[in-house]
C-alpha cells in the first residue's frame, strides 16, 4: 500500500459502513478447525494447535475487524511521515542524544517487523506508539487465512493473504536486512533470540517463524541468549555460526549481562541484528513521539509541510514528563495517558484518570511521556452466546515503510492485552466500495445511508 492521500468523500462513505459492520456483523468468523489444521501443518507437530488453544484460550478472537480502506491509507501516510522524519539528520541527532551507546552505531538494517499501533477516531487514525519488535505477525498471517463466511454473499468478499504470500514477504525482508549490512546474498542461519523463549507467551510464533523460514530455504533456530557464544570473530548458537539474529529481546540496548555475547558480536559487526538498538532508539523510544509533536522544530529540521500536517492530525500530542511541567500535567491528567519512555507491552502505562498520588510520584521521578488520550473504537463480539463490546486497536506490521500485514487486537481494560475472554488477535477486513450483499447477509446490520463498498482482507 502506498502512502497517498485518500479522498475525503470515500473516507466518509465507508466509515459509517465499517462502524455498522463492527457493531453487528457476525457473518465472517474464525474457523478454528481450519486454523488448527493450518498451524499443525505449518509447524509439523501433531496436536500443536490443540495445545495452543488450551494454553492460550484468548489468543485469537472469533470476529474480524472492519476498517475503511481510506482509513488504512491514512495510517500509511502517518507511517510515511514518521519514517520520513527519522531520516532527518537533526531528528536522528535529537533521538540518539538520549539513547544508550549501543544505539549510536548504524550498520544499515532498517528493522524487521516494525509495528505501528493505532486507535481509530472519528476524524481519522491516531498513532498511539511505534514498536520495533512487534509480535504476532506470523500468528496473524495464519489467522487471516482461516476466516469462514456463513453464506455465499459474504464468502466471495473475503480475499485472505495466503501463507505463501506472507512467507515470501518475510523472506524478502530478512534478505534485504542482510544485504543492507553485507551487500549481497542471504543469511545461512537465522537465530530467533529471546530470553527463555519456551516460556514466552508468543513462543508458538517463534515456532511458526522457524518453520516458515526453513520452508523458504533459510535454516533457523530458536535460542536463549545463554546458548550464544562469541569468539571475537563469529557468533555461534550451540556451535553453529549465526549470520542473522531476529531479535525478540526487550533489552533493547543489549545492556544486561546475559546478553554480553550478542552485544559484543553486534558492536563488532560480526552478526546482522534486526531489529537493532539503533532502530529502537530512532523509532520506539516514546520520547520520540514528543519530538514528532513539535511542529515548529520539525519544520526547522526540514520535514515537508505535507508530512507535518499528517503528524498534526494523526499523532496525539505528546510531551516528556518533567518536574517543570508536572503540575500542569497533573491538572490535565484525566485527558492524558502516561507511558514509560522505553517501555513495552503496555507495562507500567496508566490512564490519567486512574492515577494515584503514589503512582504519580513514580512517573515524575522516572522517564515517562504524557500523551493526549485517544479513545479506542469498539467491536462487538459474542461470548457464551452473549454480545460483548471490546476495545480495538489496529497494528500495521511494516518493513522499510511498506505494509506487510494489518491486524487488530480486541481487549477490555486500560491497555491492550491478550487475556480478554472473546478478545485477542483479529484479522482486518478492508472496506473499499459496494457491500450491499454483505449487509443483506448480515441481517443485524442496518442499511447505511451511503453507497456501499467492497471488502477485502488486508
Amino acid at each position: 500500500m502506498s502512502a497517498t492521500a485518500p479522498p475525503n468523500g470515500l473516507l466518509a462513505a465507508t466509515d459509517a459502513v465499517a462502524e455498522q459492520l463492527n457493531l453487528g456483523c457476525f457473518c465472517i468468523s474464525l474457523d478454528r478447525k481450519e486454523l488448527g489444521k493450518a498451524l499443525d501443518r505449518a509447524v509439523r507437530i501433531e496436536g500443536f494447535a490443540e495445545r495452543l488453544s488450551a494454553s492460550h484460550p484468548t489468543l485469537f478472537s472469533s470476529v474480524p475487524v472492519f476498517v475503511p480502506s481510506a482509513m488504512l491509507a491514512k495510517m500509511m501516510l502517518i507511517v510515511d511521515a514518521v519514517e520520513g522524519a527519522a531520516q532527518l539528520p537533526a531528528y536522528r541527532a535529537a533521538a540518539l542524544a538520549y539513547a544508550p551507546p549501543t544505539a549510536r552505531l548504524n550498520f544499515g538494517p532498517v528493522g524487521a517487523f516494525m509495528g505501528y499501533d493505532f486507535h481509530l477516531a472519528p476524524d481519522g487514525p491516531k498513532l498511539i506508539e511505534v514498536n520495533t519488535n512487534a509480535g504476532g505477525a506470523f500468528l496473524n498471517a495464519f489467522l487471516a487465512g482461516a476466516q469462514h463466511a456463513c453464506c455465499p454473499e459474504a464468502e466471495f468478499q473475503v480475499r485472505p493473504l495466503t501463507e505463501s504470500d506472507f512467507a515470501e514477504r518475510v523472506t524478502r525482508m530478512f534478505a534485504a536486512e542482510w544485504q543492507l549490512q553485507r551487500g549481497s546474498g542471504q543469511p545461512a542461519l537465522i537465530a530467533i533470540v529471546d530470553d527463555l523463549p519456551e516460556q514466552q507467551h508468543l513462543y508458538p510464533e517463534f515456532q511458526l517463524a522457524k518453520e516458515m523460514l526453513e520452508g523458504q530455504g533459510i535454516p533457523a533456530v530458536i535460542v536463549d541468549p545463554s546458548e550464544l557464544g562469541f569468539d571475537g570473530q563469529k557468533l555461534t548458537a550451540n556451535g553453529r555460526t549465526v549470520d542473522l539474529v531476529y531479535n525478540r529481546l526487550v533489552d533493547f540496548s543489549l545492556e544486561e549481562p546475559r546478553h554480553a555475547a550478542l552485544q559484543a558480536a553486534y558492536l563488532q559487526d560480526a552478526v546482522v541484528l534486526t531489529p537493532s538498538p539503533h532502530v529502537h532508539a530512532l523509532f520506539a523510544d516514546k520520547r520520540n513521539l514528543a519530538l514528532l509533536s513539535e511542529d515548529a522544530r520539525l519544520e526547522k529540521w526540514g520535514l515537508s509541510a505535507a508530512r507535518r500536517a499528517v503528524l498534526r492530525s494523526g499523532l496525539p500530542r505528546t510531551a516528556v514528563v518533567t518536574a517543570a511541567n508536572s503540575g500542569d500535567l497533573w491538572r490535565e491528567r484525566r485527558d492524558l495517558f502516561f507511558k514509560p519512555a522505553r517501555g513495552h507491552g503496555s507495562k507500567a502505562a496508566y490512564r490519567g484518570d486512574k492515577l494515584t498520588r503514589r503512582v504519580w510520584d513514580e512517573i515524575v521521578s522516572g522517564e515517562y511521556v504524557a500523551q493526549a488520550f485517544a479513545a479506542p473504537t469498539a467491536r462487538n463480539a459474542t461470548l457464551a452466546g452473549e454480545s460483548i463490546a471490546l476495545k480495538t486497536d489496529i497494528r500495521l506490521y511494516t518493513y522499510a515503510g511498506e505494509l506487510l500485514l494489518a491486524a487488530a487486537r480486541l481487549y477490555k481494560g486500560q491497555t491492550t492485552n491478550m487475556r480478554t475472554a472473546g478478545g485477542g488477535f483479529a484479522p482486518v477486513l478492508e472496506v473499499t466500495g459496494p457491500v450491499s450483499c454483505l449487509e443483506q447477509a448480515c441481517g443485524q446490520v442496518r442499511q447505511p445511508s451511503t453507497p456501499g463498498s467492497t471488502i477485502r482482507m488486508s
